[in-house]
């Protein structure tokens, strides 16, 4: 690589910053334990390599130059980023009880796992974090449970079924009442969802019902998108039903009678070997294979409005 293409000294920018926060090289130096000669050099370092003055000097007093002052506000937020992250997946080597939860299915982790997680971390004294990846994983990525519905994972120890998806037909409980799943389709478009576009032919097809009777209607890129547009009565939603129990339970959205329908898709947890958070990760599967049976009874318990 040549030179000019290298990034200046992270710790050129730490002193530059320093530097600029005291309002003086001395006292700049100081806060980082450093010598002034060797915080002068720093900040020569980084004027050279940017082409250009990052300080005016007079005596003893010093001031930001209009490139100083710019390069301070980009580089500050850039530098706490890093400081916080690298503090943070420290703390997680060193703390058996924390998680990193990686999933593909983002409504999933919206709508679902993350309202229910208090009940896990206060259980268990731990914390989670939870991340969004489409990718499939790879062995050097870090995290210690997959949630996933489309990827294979081949790295886990140990993976349990979640959900067997159901896909049903929703909309607000005023527009849903007492209409046959034919006469809402008439009357009402269908909103899509790029990232399911599997979505409606897995379901026209358990349902013995041509696409073409399809109209449709606005399109989001994701569930956690279109559900709103649902409970605001933009459109009829087919939506995997784990994804609105809540919502149905609350009165926001009902399903209408007859539209369930299996989809062929299951959700799955792989819980990932990771030494001491083994153990951890493999209760949190547990919990969530738990969590999810029991949003399914209360599924079961959930009023389908019949049609008329």
């Amino acid at each position: 690589m040549q030179s000019h293409d290298r990034l200046p000294p992270l710790n050129s920018i730490r002193v530059f910053l320093a530097v600029a926060r005291e309002g003086s090289v001395t006292n700049g130096a100081a806060s980082l334990g450093i010598t002034q000669s060797g915080a002068s050099r720093h900040i020569a370092a980084l004027e050279a390599y940017l082409g250009g003055q990052l300080f005016h000097r007079r005596g003893r007093e010093i001031e930001l130059t209009e490139i100083g002052r710019l390069y301070s506000q980009e580089t500050q937020d850039a530098l706490d980023t890093i400081e916080f992250t690298s503090r943070r997946m420290r703390q997680k080597d060193d703390t058996p009880n924390s998680l990193v939860v990686r999933t593909s299915l983002p409504t999933f982790a919206y709508a679902t796992l993350i309202p229910k997680l208090p009940n896990f971390t206060a259980s268990h004294s731990s914390f989670v974090d939870v991340v969004t990846s489409l990718a499939t994983p790879k062995p050097t990525d870090a995290f210690d449970v997959l949630v996933t519905r489309d990827l294979e994972y081949r790295g886990a120890s140990e993976r349990w079924l979640l959900v067997e998806e159901q896909l049903v037909c929703v909309g607000p409980p005023a527009l849903i009442e007492r209409r046959s799943v034919g006469d809402l389709l008439k009357s009402k478009p269908v909103i899509s969802v790029s990232s399911r576009p599997d979505i409606l032919p897995r379901w026209t097809r358990a349902m013995d019902m041509s696409l073409g009777r399809i109209r449709t209607g606005p399109r989001y890129d994701h569930h956690f998108l279109a559900i709103p547009a649902a409970t605001t009565g933009q459109g009829l939603l087919i939506v995997p039903e784990i994804l609105v129990i809540d919502l149905i339970a609350q009165g926001l959205l009902a399903i209408a009678e007859g539209s369930r329908a299996k989809s062929g898709m299951q959700y799955y947890a792989y819980s990932v070997d990771k030494g001491r958070k083994l153990d951890l990760g493999q209760s949190f599967c547990r919990w969530l294979v738990k969590m999810c049976r029991t949003q399914e009874r209360k599924d079961d318990r959930t009023k389908v409005l019949p049609e008329r």
